[in-house]
């Protein structure tokens, strides 16, 4: 069905999915905020048929939901990647994943625990890549989730909010998985340096406003960004788990470590002791640290003919 054959021309729902179409093509769309972007990637990842995949791709590029740019002239081939509209299906993705959970793989609770289903798909990002996702900090600047220079911790939490301001909604604390928040940012402060000195950055995100993390990150003092989601860029790529709570999206508490490479080497999830994660993921630093430093060292003697002593 097309857009133009509905009769319900004010309604927005019909309208949507006029351009949508079916599960196969939100799937695709899907697939891109991820950023697989070529063809034979998309087959691959979706299982669809050729002509199915050719079909739809040809209409969500018709309707700007995506662009081609191509890659190739000889012969001719193209990335497909979300144009700003397609993006603004983003927070679509993300609800439908956290109905998905809560409502047809879970019991229709509301928690911000991790569970074993969302477990197992985060952990699976462990040797993946990272798409490009850029954020808006705390202080206004644009962050990247990968720093070509550093190892990234990156920490997803619920939320965390200043006091006197207007954040924690009713029954919050009563919700299983958000407590420990304040807890887990303010021992990162504490961690901040020595995971500088391992070579790793500290990076904290959540779905909150960008002017409410800067009235924590300034309470708290806290020597490392903060970076908000309030969009879904990152939970709709990484497909991370979240939870709805007073009419918005929320991240479940969750901590990758990227490499400089922009590969996951570690993932923590669940995460039920705040505190000591941090300090469990700054070995993990340390431990990726001297790993990486003694295959560039058996690399070079590699190179050079020496044998590595045993």
């Amino acid at each position: 069905m097309r857009k133009e054959d509905l009769a319900d021309a004010d309604c927005g729902i019909a309208q949507s999915l006029g351009v949508i179409g079916d599960w196969q093509s939100l799937l695709i769309v899907r697939e891109a905020a991820a950023g697989v972007s070529r063809f034979d990637a998309l087959a691959h990842e979706l299982g669809f048929s050729r002509r199915a995949l050719t079909e739809r791709l040809g209409r969500l590029v018709d309707d700007g939901v995506l662009e081609r740019v191509p890659y190739s002239a000889h012969p001719p081939r193209f990335d497909y990647r979300l144009t700003r509209r397609g993006e603004g299906l983003v927070p679509v993705l993300v609800a439908l994943q956290e109905w998905g959970t809560r409502h047809v793989m879970g019991d229709g609770t509301v928690s911000g625990a991790v569970g074993d289903a969302e477990a197992r798909r985060v952990h699976a990002l462990v040797g993946t890549r990272v798409p490009d996702v850029t954020l808006r900090a705390h202080d206004g600047t644009a962050v990247g989730l990968v720093d070509p220079d550093r190892w990234t911790v990156l920490f997803l939490f619920p939320g965390a909010y200043a006091p006197d301001t207007d954040g924690y909604p009713a029954g919050w604390g009563d919700i299983p998985g958000t407590r420990g928040c304040t807890l887990e940012c303010v021992t990162y402060a504490g961690r901040a340096a020595a995971l500088a000195d391992a070579g790793a950055r500290v990076l904290g995100v959540s779905t909150q406003r960008p002017d409410q993390l800067a009235a924590f990150a300034t309470h708290a003092g806290l020597p490392y960004a903060l970076a908000s989601d309030q969009d879904g860029l990152a939970a709709s790529a990484l497909r991370l788990p979240v939870f709805r709570a007073a009419g918005t999206d929320r991240l479940k508490r969750t901590t990758l470590l990227i490499a400089p490479d922009g590969v996951v080497r570690r993932v923590q999830a669940p995460v039920t002791d705040p505190a000591g994660s941090v300090d469990d993921m700054l070995d993990a630093v340390r431990s990726e640290a001297v790993r990486t430093e003694t295959v560039r060292t058996e690399a070079g003697r590699a190179e050079t003919g020496r044998p590595a002593r045993g």
